[in-house]
């Protein structure tokens, strides 16, 4: 049984140089606002009150080691050690022995192996106490099975893995949260631990840090973030929220707001539906925050280079007699001057969710208002035809003026509700509205005309309003015929979204020329574009249906998914000027699945996927001989094979995959547009998470990627590697805790990329790069306050590099980050 969550983002704006910024429209941040000021006030009423009252933490790492002794000798050392009451009746631990138990565990872990072969099993009673009853008799139970998480985290997510650094599992769309070793497909789920210690400032980074698999160019300051995952783009605008497409910032996320962000690889059409961007690398799904059992109140100071400060506070209570009702609230405030020259960013953040929990119903609310804005618009550059790729400027150069900008500001609500309909049946519903604006001046030529690194700039205002809906309902059902067990998840989801759209071109009466070593700007341009009214431009409307079931053999050591989902696509475009609509596309495709897991042992599973991923299809152009004609939604088909070891405190998957994309063209002969071009990526990935020894964390891996274009208009490029895939990378990140010193750690990560290509041809190319990045973190007390110390240096030796493709700018420059939190 999973449960979906819901989630947060902050407001405000700041005019750039010369621009005259407009304030939003909005009804969210007065609600928001007003909710606040409830939460802390309940909170500075309330909180000494509940304080001695809240359960002790019972998931939170513990190293244990115990010997082989009576089992109901070692269920009183983990009832001591956890702080929770474990008991069960004499007779079934009488003459019972449990095995040794050593290492990093969570209790869940502990328990598992302390009744390894004993027929037994434990269930939670309350939220202190649990008990051990014969493994028949809990199928039958309507008491849950017990999963120990963090202790502020009661929405039932998979316990944190060795290390605390990811999960042991997470949420696979409609099949709901699974354990990693019982996932057919290639996931993995990062913690808000994690998220903390790197001190991420965008998902990109949480992501892209230590994943071979997810490919992130390394710039900073650009419109949106940006990632590919194996070989193919992942936009923003794709990221789920409590698996709900729509209801996150649509360019850039504050990775403060998740408790959790989870990374499945592949296409997912049957698991999550089709993306709103179509993207068919990945998915990714934020869970929001929930107040936890313990009281939360931490607030945390963040600095990075040059001058840019910040800060960060969390607070969680839970209120009733058996905290029923749930409230969090996540503030962000980031904003100064960056690493690169002349360019500064703002990041505010407003969140607040509430949940409301009873034996079978579970409901929540989440708002969320945000601005994400920089000053110096990072922009890449491009070529005249036959100039070779340029050296790379100093890291720190901005290769625009410091007067361009992008300024996104976000708001959302997202409701949701489940009901537990039997102890076997579980039904949800879900609805979310946001709407984003997004406001950029930026540089729209910008080529680079001789090897001395001459530069032609002009400028353009882009601004765009996103209002969007998305909803979901479903169903999961457990049940057993004969021998075979069955999993059935049933969902139907809507999605749709309004656009309206306005562009200015070349600002300026002729383009600016400076060099990209020495860049030299003017004044800003003048505009008023930013308070400009916007016709509506477009509007897209999906639905789909999905059905899968989990068949279980073997005492459920064969696992076998199979399902299918039918989605049906309407988009619209509308005339800027009439508002009368001169396009419709309306098209539906359907999209099997099957997946296999063999468990061969309790720590070895081998598994197999067959899966689609599903993007719009496009509409034949004006000059094509087909003009007009449109395409249905194409599939993107992956095929992947791969086994997955848990050692108990380090886990490893090694799999291969091959996902073939259809790509557009028009004949050049016939001068017929069709989707009859392919890219094809196979690779191999094997990737690392935990505890390799005692306080020595391990978190990594390589992957191999051969992206090839096997199909193209009149074979011309064909075998060729796409743009911007390295074929080989390899990361690990190592935190290592100092012996001698209590409490302080070292840290570092390395970052290993292949060349990439940057044309079609394959005749130019940006060379490969190696980053290091190295910090350290220290915990310790203030006063009987816990504090943490972070600082790291990315970027450590300052390397200068093309960031990807280079149109995506420079990678970052060396920066320093500091922080400090402090639980109240």
């Amino acid at each position: 049984m999973s449960k979906s969550n819901v989630l947060c983002c902050a407001a405000g704006s700041r005019p750039g140089a010369g621009v005259q910024k407009r304030s939003a429209p909005s009804h969210l941040p007065n609600m928001v606002a007003l909710a606040c000021a409830a939460v802390f006030a309940l909170l500075a009423t309330s909180r000494h009150a509940h304080a001695q009252a809240a359960p002790p933490s019972v998931a939170s790492i513990a190293q244990i080691s115990l010997p082989s002794q009576p089992l109901e000798q070692t269920l009183r050392a983990l009832s001591q050690q956890f702080g929770i009451s474990i008991g069960g009746e004499s007779s079934l631990l009488e003459g019972r022995t449990a095995p040794a138990i050593k290492g990093g565990l969570t209790l869940q872990q502990a328990l598992s192996h302390a009744l390894e072969g004993a027929e037994l099993t434990f269930v939670r009673i309350s939220a202190s106490t649990i008990t051990v009853v014969r493994a028949a008799a809990s199928e039958g139970s309507t008491l849950p099975m017990v999963t120990v998480t963090d202790s502020n985290d009661p929405a039932g997510l998979p316990p944190v893995y060795s290390g605390g650094q990811v999960a042991s599992g997470g949420r696979v769309g409609l099949l709901g949260n699974k354990d990693f070793m019982e996932t057919p497909f290639n996931t993995i789920s990062y913690t808000d631990t994690f998220i903390q210690d790197i001190q991420a400032q965008e998902v990109s980074r949480v992501i892209s840090r230590s994943d071979p698999s997810v490919f992130h160019n390394g710039s900073t300051g650009m419109i949106s973030d940006n990632f590919s995952i194996r070989g193919f783009n992942v936009t923003a605008g794709d990221v789920a929220l409590g698996g709900l497409y729509g209801v996150v910032p649509y360019y850039r996320v504050t990775p403060e707001m998740a408790e959790r962000v989870e990374v499945l690889k592949g296409p997912s059409a049957l698991l999550n539906g089709m993306p709103p961007e179509g993207s068919v690398g990945g998915s990714i799904n934020l869970v929001p925050k929930r107040a936890g059992e313990k009281p939360l109140a931490r607030l945390s100071g963040t600095y990075a280079s040059d001058s840019q400060f910040g800060a960060h506070v969390d607070l969680g209570q839970r209120f009733g007699e058996n905290k029923q009702l749930g409230i969090r609230f996540n503030g962000v405030y980031r904003d100064g001057d960056g690493a690169v020259n002349n360019q500064s960013k703002t990041a505010k953040l407003g969140a607040i969710g509430l949940d409301w929990r009873s034996d079978r119903v579970r409901l929540s609310a989440d708002l969320y208002t945000g601005e994400d804005r920089v000053d110096g618009l990072n922009r890449g550059i491009s070529l005249v035809a036959g100039l070779g790729v340029p050296k790379p400027p100093k890291p720190e150069t901005l290769l625009a003026p410091p007067w361009t900008f992008t300024n996104t500001k976000d708001e959302a609500v997202v409701l949701r509700g489940e009901v537990d309909l039997t102890s076997n049946i579980t039904a949800h519903a879900a609805w979310g509205h946001s709407k984003t604006d997004f406001d950029a001046l930026a540089s729209s030529t910008n080529t680079v005309f001789n090897a001395a690194g001459s530069y032609r700039n002009n400028f353009a205002h882009q601004r765009s309003i996103y209002e969007r809906d998305s909803a979901e309902v479903g169903a999961k059902a457990r049940f057993r015929t004969a021998s075979v067990g069955h999993e059935v998840a049933l969902t139907a989801t809507y999605y749709q979204h309004d656009n309206k759209f306005g562009f200015l071109r070349n600002m300026m009466p002729k383009d600016w020329v400076t060099n990209i070593y020495n860049p030299v700007w003017g004044p800003s341009v003048s505009t008023s574009f930013s308070n400009a009214e916007l016709p509506r431009t477009g509007a897209i409307r999906t639905v789909s249906y999905g059905i899968a079931d989990t068949l279980s053999f073997a005492q459920d050591r064969v696992q076998l998914t199979l399902g299918v989902r039918r989605q049906s696509v309407v988009s619209d475009t509308f005339d800027g000027t009439s508002g009368a609509r001169t396009s419709r596309y309306d098209a539906s495709a359907t999209t099997p699945a099957a997946a296999l897991l063999v468990k061969a042992t309790k720590n070895l599973s081998f598994y197999g996927n067959y899966i689609e991923g599903l993007s719009q299809g496009a509409t034949a152009p004006a000059n094509a001989e087909n003009a007009g004609e449109q395409f249905p939604p194409y599939k993107t088909k992956q095929q992947e094979v791969g086994l997955k070891l848990d050692l108990g405190g380090m886990a490893g998957t090694l799999s291969v995959f091959q996902i073939e994309r259809p790509n557009s063209y028009t004949d050049p002969i016939t001068n017929v547009y069709s989707f009859g071009g392919e890219q094809r990526n196979r690779g191999m990935e094997f990737s690392v998470f935990g505890e390799a020894a005692k306080g020595l964390r391990l978190l990594g891996g390589v992957a191999y990627t051969q992206a090839k274009l096997t199909k193209t208009a009149g074979g011309k490029n064909q075998g060729k590697q796409a743009t911007s895939v390295p074929r080989w990378q390899a990361k690990v990140g190592v935190e290592w805790d100092v012996p001698h010193v209590q409490g302080l750690t070292l840290t570092g990560n390395a970052i290993f990329l292949s060349k990439q290509y940057i044309n079609a041809e394959n005749s130019l190319s940006v060379p490969g790069r190696t980053v290091f990045d190295l910090g350290a973190r220290y915990s310790t007390s203030l006063g009987r306050h816990p504090l943490v110390l972070r600082a790291t240096v990315q970027n450590l030796t300052n390397k200068a590099y093309w960031a990807g493709s280079l149109g995506n700018g420079l990678g970052a420059p060396r920066t320093f980050l500091l922080s400090a939190s402090v639980d109240f």
